[in-house]
């Protein structure tokens, strides 16, 4: 049998070639006067002794004898994690009632500045991400958040970089998942999208008109520089080809005219005793 004397005055820590054996194999009394802490891959322990801190644990297992000593060791995890902060009502800069989902991806780049500045970790965060959706929320108006949603993104992600800077902090990305409207606003929103894209018909449904009418406009031109053409046929045809000309000619410069006026206007087809209301 070998004996082996060991002081654990000045420094408690099993060596590591006895913490597997005393650690796994050793009986329950041996190991009530063990302080045990694994430390997971991926993550960093601290160690305190009698309230104190002593070093930081690497990834493994880590004994020591805890006779006449206080210690406590504490994990903290070292990869991307995420937080979620969900239902915020928040009121825009013109009092329409929003409710928003963010969502926030940050590592802890220094434990001991972390542990040793914030009681809570978590609860800091989530709090700070509030006030800045808030901040960032308030501060624009319905129509400015619909058309730029990453300015929501880019204020909040510059709000809590800087307040998490001297906390061994850092954020990898922040974003709004959800901007959920009122039901009041949906079917307003709903009633301006379909008058936009009316009012883009429209636009479309003037152009072809313009374009046949033009091409009309050009055969009857062609008919009236050609005045051999209009040799052959019969006076009551040549009569009705000018007047057709001339209410063409009418036809064209008023769809001109509606395409560079917003206005509707009444045209009026007097060769075919018609007329016909132009709306943009």
């Amino acid at each position: 049998m070998e004996v082996e004397v060991i002081d654990i005055s000045n420094d408690a820590k099993l060596p590591a070639n006895l913490v597997a054996e005393l650690v796994l194999n050793a009986p329950e009394i041996v190991r009530n006067f063990l302080h045990i802490r694994e430390v997971p891959t991926q993550h960093i322990g601290l160690l305190y002794i009698n309230q104190e801190f002593q070093t930081l644990l690497q990834p493994g297992i880590h004994a020591w004898w805890i006779f006449g000593r206080y210690l406590q060791t504490e994990t903290i995890d070292l990869r991307l994690q995420t937080m979620e902060v969900s239902g915020q009502d928040i009121l825009s800069k013109d009092k329409v009632p929003l409710r928003l989902n963010l969502t926030a991806g940050f590592c802890i780049v220094d434990p001991l500045k972390a542990k040793n500045s914030l009681s809570d970790v978590a609860g800091f965060l989530y709090k700070e991400l509030q006030f800045a959706l808030r901040g960032a929320v308030g501060e624009r108006t319905l129509d400015g958040l619909l058309e730029d949603k990453g300015a929501i993104d880019r204020s909040v992600a510059e709000y809590i970089r800087h307040k998490t800077a001297n906390y061994g902090i850092e954020f990898d990305s922040v974003g709004v998942k959800d901007i959920i409207l009122p039901g009041e606003i949906k079917t307003i929103l709903s009633k301006v999208v379909e008058a936009e894209k009316a009012a883009q018909a429209n636009v479309v449904r003037r152009r072809e008109e313009t374009a046949a009418t033009r091409s009309m406009l050009n055969t009857a031109k062609v008919m009236e520089d050609n005045p051999v053409s209009l040799l052959f046929l019969p006076p009551a045809f040549e009569l009705v080809t000018l007047v057709l000309l001339a209410s063409l000619q009418l036809r064209y410069e008023g769809l001109r005219s509606l395409e560079r006026s917003p206005q509707p206007f009444l045209l009026v087809d007097r060769a075919f005793h018609h007329s016909i209301v132009l709306l943009p």
